[in-house]
């Protein structure tokens, strides 16, 4: 296991041998720390997350709501996420044509 060069909890899972894993494979992290909830969990090795956030309408001097996806990479050595668990993603390279973060740590576990 190698540091990523962030303070997050080491996972406590196997690893598979994929080499797209930033605690025992090649895969450099870079850029920004985001955290999210999972919001799919249906792609093999790769989640959603749902990042809410409120934007102030200056004519209507109310609040929206909005919220942004983004799709992450899954390292095996995470383990099995569920939809709703509180994740921190962080920046890597292109993995593929939509996935550019990656899981580092589940910070609350669902119930």
């Amino acid at each position: 296991m190698r540091d990523i060069g962030i303070d997050v909890k080491m996972p406590s899972g196997e690893w598979d041998g994929d080499g797209n894993c930033p605690f025992y494979g090649s895969l450099r992290l870079r850029g920004q720390i985001l955290e999210g909830t999972v919001a799919k969990t249906g792609m093999a090795s790769t989640v959603v997350i749902e990042r809410a956030n409120l934007r102030y309408m200056q004519k209507y001097e109310r609040y929206e709501k909005r919220t942004s996806r983004l799709s992450a990479h899954l390292p095996s050595c995470i383990g099995e996420l569920n939809i709703g668990d509180r994740v921190k993603v962080m920046e890597c390279r292109p993995l593929s044509k939509t996935v550019s973060f990656c899981v580092v740590e589940s910070t609350q576990e669902s119930a």
